[in-house]
């Protein structure tokens, strides 16, 4: 015990831990109940067990080194759930994209600055900080919404992705904005060629060093070795670009892509995932520990009004930036809804600048409080970055204005639609997995259907493959009539936007009465409100799996297919009152009885035996064991044919009926000993 205690003491580090995670599992469980994210729990502890709080933890040493940890591992784990192929595919993104959301952002935040007083050289530095997003807060988010692989996710990895590489000409134009006179496009140079070293090593690695050695790894199957090569890998990849002079974070991604086109990524993903919860939440503790309470208070409007025009000017630069990609309004708004934060390498950068003097004591803390701020507002906003996104596009504008900006917006294409053509026929809205299935199934059935999307990459395949797609908002009166709505039968809603949906709903209504609208929702409490729009049927995924599985079920208990049909049809007709509430005024019983007989399939794994190679009229295995067979699958053919002179051979299937104990009596007497 007194070893123990000596240990302790020796060991700050430990102290800080228990202290943090501590109070963090009280401030979360706090938070939880109050519906607020973990990630502002996170905050709140830092800035409770800070200096500037309970001063619980006093030295953030072990807090910056365990949230650096945080940050790699996070990025290691985008990196495996992307691949060498998909970065290439968002080229344009990262240089044209994040070129232009930097550049834009740091210009318009120079000229504001300058326009407040601030000198030229501390203007442009300003510009450096607020151009970055936080890559931690916003990757974890859109990850467990499983986000990152949509158009807005990708076109946001992008953009951070470049934020990551620029940190580190910002860092080297820092000391000449201060009036260092280093040769910094010497250094510039330097930077590009060890940028270029990197690639060639991570592309090399990917195609033949890794895949081969993980290969021998997973072989042994020795979970602890193959643990560790992945720990390895990641820290290593991120160790030789911190050599280089490139931010840490840049190589855990590479070593991720490293690891992403071997085809153990999934497998080494579970392992990562648990350390990276635990260092991750470092991170955000130690930028709690920043925040000064009492100086926010006291410049708490001052404050405020930085918060807002820093949102506002990074909003419409980076809509800019993404509009110039060709993408839509909406998914324009998305983007900028989701990286308008200061990041955590600005916090780095702005270290520099105080040794630098482009910052004094007063304004690092303005920047600080600004930065945790927005950064404490982003779960909020970017968990509804949609809903947000789709009331900015349907502002009840001017018709003329309106009518540009939705031109500008949907690009429609009417290259594979019939046009006035199109009479009786199914109108598809969302092309995801259930749209796609849908209009899998009207091709065959021979029912014509037309298309409508939103992601413009997805429209240009299908388009490509010659599938009846244009892209467009099917909220808008214009892209409706393109489909000729009002000549459409049935209309289904396949979209994950609830909001989105009801204005779908309300628009086609306006133009149809006659069509039927079938809505897909992922939640039963969202019936009643598309029914009363207007939904003619609305189907929750969430019940009709649980139905899908519960039928499934019945089948193997053998209970006749037109009483599972009655059932599932009578908890369909009540709106799934059954599965929402525990008591039910309809049927919520089968009125049948369980038969207790099973149905297996099972090998005979001997070549004698009582029941083996005996002619069945001889073995009797009816009248001893009360198990009855029905086929024998031999040498690949199943035969039904079975008399009293069959006899059982090593290696058969056969296919048996009886009671549960009768079968596992037969499957003793059958099986491989």
């Amino acid at each position: 015990m007194i070893y123990s205690l000596l240990a302790a003491a020796q060991l700050p580090m430990l102290q800080d831990i228990v202290i943090i995670f501590g109070l963090a599992t009280l401030v979360i469980l706090l938070f939880m109940r109050l519906k607020v994210p973990t990630i502002i729990g996170f905050l709140f502890t830092g800035a409770l067990a800070g200096p500037y709080g309970l001063s619980l933890v006093n030295t953030s040493t072990t807090v910056d080194v365990l949230s650096e940890i945080g940050v790699i591992l996070l990025l290691f784990v985008i990196g495996m759930e992307f691949s060498l192929k998909s970065l290439m595919s968002i080229k344009k993104a990262v240089f044209i994209g994040g070129s232009l959301q930097v550049g834009l952002t740091i210009l318009v935040t120079a000229l504001l600055a300058n326009l407040f007083g601030f000198d030229w050289n501390v203007a442009v530095f300003i510009g450096f900080l607020l151009a970055l997003s936080s890559t931690a807060i916003v990757l974890k988010l859109l990850q467990e919404g499983g986000q990152v692989n949509n158009l807005s996710g990708k076109t946001i990895l992008a953009i951070l992705i470049f934020q990551d590489i620029i940190i580190v000409p910002m860092m080297l134009l820092t000391p000449m904005l201060a009036g260092e006179s280093e040769n910094i496009a010497l250094s510039l140079l330097l930077m590009l060629f060890k940028g270029a070293l990197v690639v060639i090593i991570t592309i090399l690695s990917a195609k033949y060093l890794v895949p081969n050695l993980l290969y021998r790894i997973a072989r042994t199957r020795n979970e602890e070795l193959f643990l560790l090569s992945i720990i390895v890998t990641c820290f290593s990849v991120a160790f030789l670009t911190s050599l280089l002079g490139l931010s840490l974070g840049l190589g855990a991604f590479l070593a991720g892509l490293i690891i992403s086109e071997s085809d153990y990524r999934h497998h080494a993903t579970g392992k990562i995932l648990p350390f990276r919860e635990i260092f991750l939440s470092f991170f955000f503790v130690s930028v709690g520990m920043l925040f000064d309470v009492s100086f926010l208070f006291q410049n708490i409007l001052v404050i405020l009004i930085i918060v807002l025009m820093v949102f506002l000017s990074k909003f419409i630069m980076t809509t800019i930036s993404v509009k110039a990609l060709g993408m839509s309004f909406r998914e324009a708004f998305m983007v900028a809804f989701s990286i308008f934060q200061i990041g955590e390498f600005s916090l780095l950068l702005a270290k520099v600048g105080m040794e630098n003097e482009l910052l004094d004591a007063t304004n690092y803390q303005y920047f600080l409080a600004v930065s945790i701020l927005t950064m404490a507002i982003t779960p909020f906003i970017l968990n509804n970055r949609e809903k947000l996104s789709y009331k900015l596009v349907n502002l009840p504008l001017p018709k003329s204005l309106k009518t540009h900006f939705v031109r500008s917006t949907e690009s429609i294409s009417m290259a594979n639609i019939g046009g006035d053509e199109l009479t009786d026929h199914l109108v598809i809205i969302g092309y995801g997995l259930n749209g796609r299935n849908l209009s899998k199934a009207a091709k065959r059935a021979n029912i014509p259907y037309a298309i409508i999307e939103m992601n413009p990459e997805t429209v240009k395949v299908e388009a490509e493959k010659g599938e009846p797609i244009i892209f467009g908002n099917a909220s808008n009166e214009t892209v409706l009539k393109h489909v000729n709505i009002h000549r459409a039968r049935v209309i289904v809603i396949a979209i994950s936007n609830s909001d989105a949906t009801k204005n779908i709903i309300a628009a086609i209504r306006q133009l149809s009465q006659n069509a039927s609208i079938i809505v897909r929702t992922r939640y039963v409490n969202e019936i009643s409100d598309n029914l009363s729009m207007g939904a003619n049927e609305v189907i929750p995924e969430e019940f009709e799996t649980s139905i899908e599985i519960f039928t499934r079920v019945l089948n193997k208990y053998l209970i006749a297919k037109d009483e599972i049909e009655d059932f599932t049809e009578e908890v369909r007709s009540d709106n799934y009152a059954m599965f929402r509430s525990p008591l039910t005024k309809g049927r919520d019983r089968l009125n049948i009885d369980l038969p207790e007989i099973n149905f297996v399939s099972l090998r005979v794994g001997r070549d004698s035996g009582t029941y083996i190679n005996e002619p069945l009229k001889k073995a009797k295995i009816r009248e001893n064991l009360g198990v009855n067979l029905v086929a024998i699958k031999r040498d690949g053919k199943t035969s039904s044919k079975i008399d009293g002179d069959t006899k059982l051979q090593l290696g058969d299937v056969v296919y048996v009926v009886g009671k549960p104990d009768a079968l596992n009596q037969f499957e003793m007497e059958v099986k491989e000993k």
